[in-house]
């Protein structure tokens, strides 16, 4: 325990996730570590939770991304959540965000240190921290992410920690903790290359601020990420063979530029086709690193992988943690305000790869509502690297439901990322390459190389009507939402639809 608490006053608040969670008030808010279900705070949450049983408690609750252990599903069960900032991925806590009984608001992930910064936020009471170890000076050594715990122990009136013996304590020197400086002096963030670091190796705090150590030793949930599946593949192989055309015409080098891919199953598959693609040197620069990063490092076509948080299946955490002294030479996690800041996107160059809910014939996407309505996950990053990138790709299957939904459409029922921030869409049936190209002529790209068969005579229709309107981007705006209309009605957004109603 001392190798793990160096700070000998420290071990003196060791103590029970329980006597931990009573620090935390009724109306207070509260900021867990963790990003997209690594280095996520576990024992106190879900003491919190029995507390609720007891009495009533309702908080606000920033995270990095999404938790894992269920915490986000047993703290709307509980009735403790009144308020969660800024993403979110569990089937129970969405219900209750689109029943209205939870108020969610959904950012950008590098914006939410900047606006807690700002006072635009509500101030943090207490953090929740889990950590590896801690310094001689009381620094906290981060474990699977970083996410947004270092702002969090900034400005909380409190932290706890979590001390995890499960995470090996040679992930120690993993981590690249920088604090950007105060406005309107702040210096630019003098990042020049992917392997680079800027700042220390655990985020520094004034220990007298640690209230409370609650020991644990329960490993992060594994990843939710699905094979690939023939689809996956062939959206990966439209990729490919894009960025081999890039390469061809000097427009890129074969180690590309550094690559930015996002969270899950499609996301995770296209990474994978790197595997057999003619590029090597490749780095990343990205958010989280999943099972494909580890492929790809593994058989040597990946030099260096940065990112804020590492989220694997089982198979791959257990061999990152037996083989923890060879990855930490070719790994670092970072502050999501770093790994996702618009400044080193543009300056790195980044190729952003990024997933679609469902596009329109003009290249609008929307990442984040169902129908425009309910609320699937959250932005999380993409719009970060899209606006930013040196190219920005955006990827998505052509249909859903068994074929009863286009996810090409008209006009998006949501807009997350405008047509301006878009570069190139890719379905399974083919790729899009709409720059330099106007709202009709991306239209057409999109139409002959995006859109499902079954959709595309529908489609190409309405997308002629429309120029016979006139007007820059053609619209028939009594039509422009009528595919999700007829899905809301009939269960499809098919001519005629199908028996299925759909309340």
């Amino acid at each position: 325990m001392h190798d793990r608490i160096r700070h000998p006053a420290s071990r003196q608040r060791i103590t029970s996730a329980d006597h931990a969670a009573a620090l935390i008030e009724n109306g207070m808010t509260l900021g867990l570590s963790g990003f997209a279900r690594a280095g996520d705070a576990k024992a106190v949450p879900h003491a919190l939770v029995k507390r609720a049983a007891q009495m009533p408690l309702h908080i606000g609750l920033m995270s990095g991304a999404s938790l894992g252990h269920d915490t986000d599903r047993l703290l709307t069960e509980a009735g403790v959540l009144s308020r969660r900032f800024p993403f979110q991925t569990d089937p129970t806590l969405r219900r209750a965000i689109n029943h209205g009984d939870v108020a969610f608001i959904d950012q950008h992930l590098s914006q939410t240190a900047e606006r807690l910064r700002a006072g635009h936020l509500p101030a943090i009471d207490v953090a929740v921290i889990e950590a590896a170890a801690i310094t001689e000076t009381g620094a906290i050594v981060p474990t699977m992410s970083v996410g947004n715990a270092p702002v969090f122990a900034q400005l909380a009136r409190q932290i706890v920690i979590e001390l995890n013996t499960s995470v090996p304590a040679a992930i120690e020197g993993l981590h690249d903790i920088y604090m950007p400086g105060s406005r309107p002096q702040r210096g630019p963030m003098e990042l020049g290359s992917v392997s680079q670091r800027i700042g220390g190796s655990a985020i520094s705090v004034d220990p007298d601020r640690i209230a409370a150590i609650v020991m644990t030793d329960q490993a992060d949930s594994p990843s939710h990420a699905l094979p690939s599946d023939p689809e996956t593949d062939q959206i990966a192989g439209h990729i490919n063979d894009f960025l081999y055309n890039e390469v061809h015409h000097t427009r890129l080098q074969r180690s590309l530029l550094p690559l930015q891919v996002g969270v899950g199953t499609i996301a995770n598959a296209v990474l994978h086709g790197f595997l057999d693609a003619p590029f090597d040197g490749l780095s990343l620069y990205s958010e989280v690193l999943q099972d494909s990063t580890f492929e790809l490092l593994d058989a040597g076509k990946l030099l260096f992988a940065s990112a804020s948080a590492i989220t694997v299946s089982a198979p791959v955490q257990h061999r990152f943690m037996e083989q923890i002294e060879h990855y930490r030479e070719r790994i670092v996690l970072r502050p999501q305000e770093i790994s996702n800041a618009p400044e080193l996107v543009r300056r790195l160059g980044i190729i952003a790869i990024n997933t679609a809910l469902e596009f329109d014939l003009y290249g609008n996407v929307n990442s984040t509502h169902v129908s425009g309505t309910h609320m699937m996950n959250g932005i999380g990053g993409s719009g970060d690297f899209a606006r930013n990138a040196h190219l920005s790709i955006f990827v998505s299957k052509s249909i859903a439901k068994g074929g009863d939904v286009s996810c090409v459409v008209p006009m998006v029922s949501h807009v997350d990322h405008t047509e301006h921030d878009v570069d190139v869409l890719v379905t399974e049936v083919g790729l899009a390459d709409l720059r330099g190209l106007s709202p009709r002529e991306r239209a057409r790209a999109v139409i002959e190389h995006c859109v499902h068969p079954s959709y595309r005579d529908a489609l190409r229709d309405y997308f002629n009507r429309a120029c016979l309107r006139g007007g820059q981007t053609p619209h028939v705006l009594e039509e422009a939402f009528s595919w999700h209309q007829r899905q809301r009605e009939t269960g499809s957004m098919r001519e005629g639809g199908s028996a299925l109603r759909v309340a």
